[in-house]
């Protein structure tokens, strides 16, 4: 393995989003996260943590939703989450089942339509 003698930090999901305020609304209201920065007038760009995880909001009016996954979570506590997804009426895109990769998993969509996969290893 070649490491060019470079040490990699975090790196951070950017979501393309058609209304940032409506997607802050998401993350912030139903996942928990918190805004740490936006940029813009009006707002372009946001980004968003909890705990370990970041994400990045970028304005996109014309965004089209892809049909894969554009993001992976690992969480502690599945279960937990999708049932705040649920309760949320968060559209689940795949059940919450045990995988044989060895994650209990699920993937939900936000309002823009990215997909997000959710993990927890069994």
């Amino acid at each position: 393995m070649n490491d060019h003698g470079v040490r990699f930090g975090r790196i951070a999901a950017t979501l393309p989003v058609r209304g940032i305020n409506k997607a802050h609304d998401f993350y912030t209201g139903v996942l928990g996260f918190r805004k740490l920065f936006e940029n813009g007038n009006p707002v372009g760009f946001m980004i968003l943590k909890r705990h370990d995880a970041e994400l990045h909001l970028t304005l996109q009016p014309g965004h089209k939703a892809a049909t894969f996954n554009v993001a992976h979570l690992i969480v502690e506590d599945v279960d937990q989450l999708h049932a705040v997804c649920q309760k949320n009426g968060t559209r689940i895109i795949k059940s919450l089942a045990d995988k044989d990769y060895g994650l209990r998993a699920f993937v939900f969509e936000d309002p823009d339509g990215n997909r997000i996969d959710v993990g927890q290893p069994i």
